[in-house]
């Protein structure tokens, strides 16, 4: 009886039903596509990009790592279309690169730039292909600071200071830089400079000299990084996935894999922001590879 004097709550109830249900088949199907790459056999190429300023290294080298652990994967493509960035992601990347070697074949495809840090992450990869136009080279470290003593005389502001260390403010925006404390910087920036070069020269199987002698931050377009040896092959992406295929003995066209994308707007607003702020606050000095067509 009770239900009967109720049809429009049995009703509702059956609308919730029905979504409820729907809501787990639509999460059963995505789910199943997700994996599907990991569950069905194939022949696959996985693509890493690598884009904008380098900042961190983490998301790259966990879609390395999980492309390497994945023996569906058959290649790896690096895709870059980077300035450079920060040396310690770059160096990071390179690393990761270098050992999945030991087990997969690492490609890397330039798109419009792979300059400085860019530069550094293709050397690690067993053949870099480049459009005939892309924008590469830059092999050198800078660092930068603002001097703003001038501006805070002239507006009335002091900078106060209170230190551990003899140079623990060596790079301070509210004086000038000492000869000593230039000569530090310099010796350091020199000594990034030259790991730099040794990755390229190895990466590339150069001498070191001959790395050196073209290693002062000039840039080269893929023709004219070919003609050096720092790059292999002229081609575009699809290019690079055929070289890719064929190199590790793929027949027919290659499914290719990209990563999965998971982080929400917000999630990638609050991650970038707060790198960015992290970085100058905590330490707003910094030794990059970084092209200067595309100043960070």
């Amino acid at each position: 009886m009770a239900t009967r004097k109720h049809p429009l709550l049995i009703g509702i109830v059956g609308v919730v039903i029905a979504l409820a249900l729907f809501f787990v088949l639509v999460l059963s199907v995505s789910f199943f596509m997700a994996r599907k790459g990991d569950i069905l056999p194939s022949e696959k190429i996985g693509v890493v990009p690598v884009k904008g300023v380098i900042t961190d290294a983490q998301s790259i080298i966990d879609q390395l790592r999980k492309f390497r652990k994945n023996q569906n994967i058959k290649a790896i493509v690096v895709r870059i279309d980077s300035p450079g960035g920060g040396v310690g992601p770059a160096q990071e990347i390179y690393r990761e690169i270098k050992k999945i070697r030991q087990e997969k074949e690492v490609f890397a495809s330039i798109g419009s730039i792979a300059a400085s840090g860019g530069y550094y992450v293709a050397c690690a990869t067993s053949k870099i292909i480049a459009n005939p136009g892309s924008i590469t080279g830059s092999i050198g470290v800078i660092v930068e600071y603002a001097n703003i003593e001038e501006l805070m005389e002239k507006i009335g502001l002091k900078g106060v200071v209170i230190k551990s260390g003899k140079y623990k403010d060596i790079l301070s925006p509210f004086r000038e830089m000492s000869e000593e404390e230039r000569d530090l910087i310099q010796n350091v920036t020199d000594s990034i400079h030259d790991q730099f070069i040794s990755s390229v020269a190895e990466g590339r199987n150069l001498e070191k000299a001959q790395v050196a002698a073209i290693a002062d931050g000039r840039i080269f377009t893929g023709l004219h990084a070919q003609e050096m040896g720092l790059v292999d092959a002229i081609g575009n992406f699809y290019d690079a996935i055929d070289i890719a295929a064929e190199s590790v003995g793929i027949t027919g066209e290659p499914e290719i894999v990209y990563p999965e994308k998971r982080l929400s707007l917000f999630d990638y607003l609050f991650e970038e922001v707060s790198q960015r702020w992290g970085q100058y606050l905590c330490f707003p000095y910094r030794f990059r590879y970084l092209s200067p067509l595309q100043p960070e």
